[in-house]
């Protein structure tokens, strides 16, 4: 990866470490269904009215929008208000990271390279011995609930890598619209007609958070996450979502007060690591076949 991708990496990864403080803060006030169809619904209108759909099969495009909304965001969203914290969802949903290399090994054949396997393995041990500091008394329903959305989560990294080089933004925002609807019938059914009254008098730290989770997360943060995601491998970039859980936690204890600990500060030296052997992976230069013709030396004429 360059350097400019690198640093947009960093950045998306900030970003979404701090979401989960936006997301805490509005599920306080808001249903979780309906605080995401909310945030979706801000990513896309009224920016469907200027942004032209992506040079993409729409089915792809729904796909993409529903797994990243309905499958990862309404799912976690869900497992935090029925009691997972937030931190630690932060960490578990980072097991996105081998399946997206398993389903982009399976489905795109991408063969990830040694270097970058034994990162992902290093920063997932790095992931593991901060969550093994945080994991007493985690609930098992919302548990597996994250590890639903991370799964889905993967799917979205695929598709999006199966639609390839497009307009990014114009993907967040219509993939934003596709799934806007679909998370505003799922929170009339599973939450009641009641959820909507939380909207008659909106709370500005409310407002505030899905402001946060509409822009600079969904639009700017995911659209320069599928952006790397279709211009290097599925190896070479997710391990940088194992940074998240480092922003996260570090975003909680500055902004709530939640503490640091030892095994914070282990396991994010072993993600750092990590990622590092898997940018040094990725920076190995596939061999031009051109390049070896030209090179090679003049057969032997018989």
């Amino acid at each position: 990866m360059t350097l400019r991708d690198t640093l947009s990496a960093i950045l998306v990864v900030t970003i979404l470490g701090a979401n989960f403080v936006a997301i805490k803060i509005g599920l306080e006030t808001t249903p979780p269904l309906l605080l995401c169809a909310l945030r979706f619904a801000l990513a896309a209108i009224p920016a469907v009215l200027v942004i032209r759909p992506p040079r993409a099969p729409a089915t792809l495009v729904i796909v993409f929008g529903l797994a990243l909304g309905v499958g990862q965001f309404g799912l976690l969203f869900t497992a935090i208000r029925l009691g997972m914290p937030a931190g630690l969802s932060s960490l578990l949903i980072q097991v996105q990271v081998p399946f997206t290399v398993a389903l982009a090994w399976l489905f795109l054949r991408e063969r990830p390279r040694g270097l970058q396997v034994l990162g992902g393995v290093v920063a997932l041990l790095g992931t593991a011995t901060i969550a093994l500091g945080r994991a007493g008394g985690a609930p098992l329903g919302p548990l597996l609930l994250v590890v639903a959305a991370a799964s889905a989560w993967a799917c979205a990294n695929v598709t999006a890598k199966r639609i390839g080089r497009v307009d990014m933004l114009a993907l967040m925002v219509w993939g934003s619209l596709a799934t806007a609807g679909p998370l505003l019938g799922l929170s009339l059914i599973v939450e009641g007609p009641a959820a909507l009254a939380t909207l008659a008098h909106p709370d500005w730290t409310a407002v505030t958070s899905i402001a946060f989770q509409a822009y600079p997360t969904t639009l700017l943060a995911f659209g320069l996450w599928t952006r790397l995601l279709t211009r290097y491998p599925a190896a070479a970039v997710t391990p940088f979502a194992l940074l998240v859980p480092v922003a996260g936690i570090l975003s909680t204890h500055l902004m709530l007060g939640e503490p640091l600990s030892p095994d914070i500060l282990a396991g994010g030296s072993l993600i750092l690591a990590g990622i590092a052997l898997s940018i040094r992976g990725g920076r190995r230069r596939a061999v031009d076949p051109m390049r070896v013709a030209v090179d090679a030396p003049p057969r032997a004429v018989s």
